[in-house]
């Protein structure tokens, strides 16, 4: 079978945008029937196998031994390992059902891998929780061997799992059932998403570009396409309702049975990030709602002509401004360049997506809407989607996660256990490079019209990207908190989207009948419930980052790769130190969204120009 399907685009789009990248999934396994696949699997459970019989109840005995350093770094070592050869497993399988997530035989052989994959790793439970049993002086002791010692972020972040830990059989059935329990209601919610068809003025489309006309310069365009969403969000209400309250409750038993306090604690640790520090992020963002998307919304009402916009205007077009479609080519460059003029470094490893096939942009039937980066392994490559169609916000989107891209191959060097970055900080590359290019393209830019289509556009995109994103975390911990009293209903559920949302956008947005059923297509509260406000942190991160690299050039990009470079190896206050900044200053914030006003500020000056 290959591995993308051939393009669908209509020929006068595709001629408009030009020839769109597809990637080249070869470089993990040559086709899903390879005898590759078939091998590694194999091979997989049988070392996975060996390492539990060579490992397993020998940890504390080890440690204990004269030349402990040496025999667990040959553990961790053969940890890592298989790490990697699992990790280019289940990547290749859900790259593959990301090109098509409505192709049953793609989907038959991304379930197989996830059972085969949850099998093999079963026989690697015990090391993290028999590591987390050995006495903290016998291994500190251990870590002054440098084999072991090179691990120290990997067990120290192991360690701090440690007051979670379950005994080891809850642990092996919990990551057992994972595939017939939340595994499999994520799935469902993929495959029903991308199945989903919404008519609008006589076409059937799919999510993406259904969402992508609300974006439309015609004003009956957009309504029709929200009306269209509506629809179809509501014909499917009772499956995403029952996705969300599985879900929840899922999360809740996990939670309580691992003694965590906050509805949110779980992924505060694995974002090794204080509650604190998050707290203080989210109570900055919502008092700031009045001098941010309130007002920016009002603004962008009266540009209309009106007291309120329909929430399908709200990411509309300026009105007498004219559209343009962004050839990929130019898109492209335009990325490149942005890159480039910051660090002829980062240029050079986003050119190598391009090159080697290692994006797929065009949109398809089937196909996994919005848009990612995949790190898959270390001793492989990085992989991004995009739904690409020309429009301003797709350029950003491609900066966006070429940042991504570019950060996970900075990190690879770290190897499999140690590059993967908390959250918090693994948007800060992609905000900054969507950063770079923005203000790159608004320098070039001269019309004034233009201009402000521009500054309006950032506004937006930051908006969304803040408000929007703690919106949704409120949401979310409005829906789980809920949750703990039972099961709650889809009306239930539509009154608290509706009212974190009135909050956060503010008076000067209608949200009309309809609009309760917007949270139905949001990924991230499927699969990685309270990722959220890690949009919001990276976000005003960049910002703050992007003041520090205006008023001292000279070193920034070195250090900024090297802060990249560094991977899952070091904490967010360790890393920011060098740029004088501090997450956990109540002021950090407020530096952040400042940015934001300025630029309200600067389209409210133009409103009253000539």
């Amino acid at each position: 079978m290959a591995d993308s399907p051939a393009r669908t685009a209509p020929k006068k789009t595709e001629a408009a945008l030009g020839a769109l990248p597809e990637w080249n999934l070869a470089d993990l396994y040559p086709a899903i029937d390879s005898p590759e696949v078939r091998g590694d699997l194999a091979r997989a459970r049988a070392e996975c196998i060996a390492f539990e019989e060579k490992y397993k109840g020998r940890l504390a005995e080890m440690a204990a031994a004269a030349d402990a350093g040496k025999t667990l770094a040959e553990a961790v070592e053969g940890l890592e390992t298989l790490d990697d050869l699992l990790g280019r497993l289940i990547s290749y399988a859900g790259l593959v059902h990301a090109g098509d997530t409505t192709d049953p035989v793609r989907a038959k052989f991304y379930g197989d891998v996830q059972e085969q994959i949850t099998a093999a790793s079963s026989h690697l439970l015990f090391f993290s929780l028999e590591l987390n049993r050995i006495d903290d002086a016998l291994l500190e002791t251990a870590m002054g061997d440098p084999a072991l010692g090179h691990y120290r972020p990997f067990i120290e972040d192991v360690r701090k799992e440690k007051p979670y830990q379950l005994e080891d059989r809850v642990e092996q059935l919990f990551h057992e059932k994972s595939v017939t329990g939340y595994a499999a209601w994520n799935r469902l919610f993929d495959e029903t998403v991308a199945g989903l068809r919404f008519k609008v003025q006589g076409k059937t489309l799919p999510l993406e570009p259904a969402l992508t006309l609300l974006q439309s310069p015609n004003e009956k365009t957009r309504a029709a396409a929200a009306g269209a969403l509506a629809d179809t969000f509501g014909q499917h209400l009772r499956t995403f309702t029952l996705i969300l309250n599985t879900l929840a409750k899922d999360k809740e038993i996990s939670d309580r049975w691992r003694g965590f306090a906050d509805i949110a604690d779980s992924r505060h640790l694995a974002n090794r990030v204080e509650r604190e520090v998050v707290e203080a992020l989210v109570s900055a963002v919502r008092a700031a709602y009045p001098r941010l998307s309130h007002r920016y919304y009002a603004l962008k009402a009266r540009w209309f002509g009106k007291e309120r916009l329909a929430h399908w205007d709200r990411n509309a077009p300026l009105p007498k401004v004219p559209m343009r479609t962004i050839p990929w080519e130019q898109a492209k460059s335009s990325v490149l360049e942005a890159y480039g003029a910051f660090s002829p470094t980062m240029a050079e490893i986003a050119e190598r997506f391009f090159e080697n096939r290692w994006i797929d942009a065009p949109t398809r039937p089937g196909k996994a809407p919005g848009a990612f980066a995949h790190p898959t392994v270390p001793s492989a490559h990085p992989y991004v989607l995009v739904n690409y169609q020309g429009k301003p916000r797709d350029v950003m989107t491609l900066a966006h996660e070429l940042g991504h891209g570019v950060h996970q191959v900075l990190a690879a060097k770290n190897g499999p256990l140690m590059a993967p970055t908390p959250l918090t900080l693994a948007e800060t590359a992609s905000v900054f490079g969507e950063m770079l290019t923005f203000q790159k393209l608004l320098a070039a830019t001269k019309d004034p019209k233009r201009r402000r289509a521009m500054l309006a556009g950032k506004v937006e995109d930051m908006l969304n990207t803040v408000v929007r994103q703690i919106a949704f975390y409120t949401f979310e911990r409005d829906i789980h908190t809920a949750r703990r009293e039972g099961e709650l209903t889809a009306d239930r559920i539509g009154e608290i989207w509706m009212k974190v949302q009135s909050e956060s956008l503010g008076p000067a947005i209608e949200l009309s009948a309809g609009y309760e059923t917007f949270w139905t297509y949001i990924g991230h509260f499927v699969h990685a419930p309270f990722y959220v406000y890690a949009y919001a942190f990276g976000d005003c991160l960049v910002n703050a980052l992007y003041a520090v690299y205006q008023n001292a050039h000279e070193g920034f990009s070195e250090r900024y790769l090297a802060m990249l470079a560094a991977g899952g190896t070091k904490p967010h206050a360790e890393l920011l130190a060098p740029f004088g900044l501090d997450a956990r200053d109540p002021g950090f914030w407020q530096g952040g969204l400042g940015l934001i006003a300025k630029m309200i500020d600067e389209l409210e000056a133009m409103e009253h120009s000539p």
